[in-house]
C-alpha cells in the first residue's frame, strides 16, 4: 500500500528551515557543502528564508581526511565543523553556524527554543545513532526528521523518518525512522565495525571513493523534493557501488511492517 508524504503544515512559515547537521566527516561534508544549493534553490521557489545550517563535530582533521574528505594539508589539526562552515560563509555569503563538540544526551535539551526541524546525521557507529535516536524520541523533543545516512565499504543507505516524540504522534503514515527499521544500525551492544585507518592506502581500501557524495547527492535531491513540492512517494533509497543500482525506499506502511516482522524473526532464530 504505498502512499504519498504530505509535508507537515507551518514548516515552510516566516523563518528558516533549521537543519542540525551531525558529522563532518566524508558523508556530512558532503551534505553540508551540499546545502547551499538547495538553500539557493528554495529561495528561488519563493521560500525567501531558506535554511539555517548548524554543523556539529568534535573531530580534528588529520592527513588521512585529506584524502576523500573536502580538507587540505593546511587544515589538518583544526576542527572539521569549523573548516567547512568557515569556507561556506565566505563563499556563499551565509550566516551558519559550526559547533566544534560531540553530539549527546543534552545537546537539544540546552537548546530548546532554537531546535531543529530536521536533523541530518552523519555518523559512523552504533553508539552514535543511539545517542540521536534517544534525543530525537523524547516528548520534549520536537525535531519533525531524522534523516540518517551511513555506509560500508561499498554501499550505503539514507532514511528519512519522523522520531515519536512532542512533534510527532504515533500514526499509521508517520515515516518510519531508520532505527525503527533496522534496530540493528542503532544497537551499540552489536559491536562496531573496525574504525577508519590511520593509513590513507588502507582507508581506501575500507571504503571505495564516491560512495559518500552519491548518497549525500541523493538525500538531498530527496529533500529538494519535499520542500519543493511538499510531497514524497519514498523516503530513502540503498546504493550499491559494485552493481551501480539504486534502490528507493517507498513510503509503504506494509512495507514497513514486513521489514520490522523480517528482523524480529531473524533475532528469535538467531541469525
Amino acid at each position: 500500500m504505498r502512499v504519498e508524504h504530505l509535508l507537515p503544515s507551518g514548516l515552510l512559515g516566516r523563518r528558516p528551515v533549521r537543519i542540525l547537521v551531525v558529522g563532518a566527516g566524508g558523508t556530512g561534508s558532503a551534505i553540508v557543502m551540499g546545502l547551499p544549493y538547495l538553500h539557493q534553490a528554495m529561495r528561488a521557489w519563493g521560500h525567501g528564508y531558506g535554511l539555517e545550517v548548524t554543523l556539529m563535530d568534535g573531530d580534528t582533521v588529520s592527513e588521512t581526511n585529506c584524502v576523500r574528505q573536502p580538507f587540505s594539508w593546511s587544515d589538518v589539526g583544526q576542527n572539521k565543523a569549523t573548516v567547512l562552515i568557515n569556507r561556506i560563509n565566505l563563499f556563499w555569503g551565509t550566516h551558519w553556524s559550526a559547533q566544534p563538540v560531540t553530539f549527546d544526551d543534552g545537546t537539544l535539551r540546552s537548546n530548546h527554543d532554537r531546535a531543529p526541524d530536521l536533523l541530518i546525521g552523519c555518523v559512523d557507529t552504533r553508539a552514535a545513532r543511539a545517542v540521536i535516536e534517544r534525543s530525537l524520541s523524547r516528548k520534549s523533543s520536537h525535531v519533525t526528521y531524522w534523516l540518517d545516512l551511513g555506509n560500508n565499504a561499498a554501499s550505503g543507505q539514507f532514511v528519512l523518518g519522523q522520531p515519536l516524540n512532542g512533534r510527532n504522534r504515533r500514526k499509521a503514515e508517520r515515516l518510519r525512522t531508520v532505527s525503527e527499521l533496522y534496530p540493528e544500525i542503532a544497537d551499540a551492544t552489536a559491536g562496531e565495525d573496525p574504525l577508519p585507518s590511520c593509513s590513507a592506502v588502507e582507508a581506501l581500501e575500507r571504503q571505495e571513493p564516491f560512495i559518500n557524495q552519491t548518497l549525500a547527492a541523493s538525500a538531498l535531491a530527496m529533500l529538494a523534493r519535499l520542500f519543493r513540492y511538499g510531497r514524497l512517494w519514498h523516503h530513502g533509497g540503498f546504493f550499491n557501488a559494485g552493481t551501480g543500482q539504486m534502490t528507493s525506499l517507498p513510503v509503504d506502511p506494509n512495507l514497513w511492517r514486513r521489514t520490522r516482522r523480517r528482523h524480529k524473526y531473524s533475532q528469535r532464530s538467531g541469525q
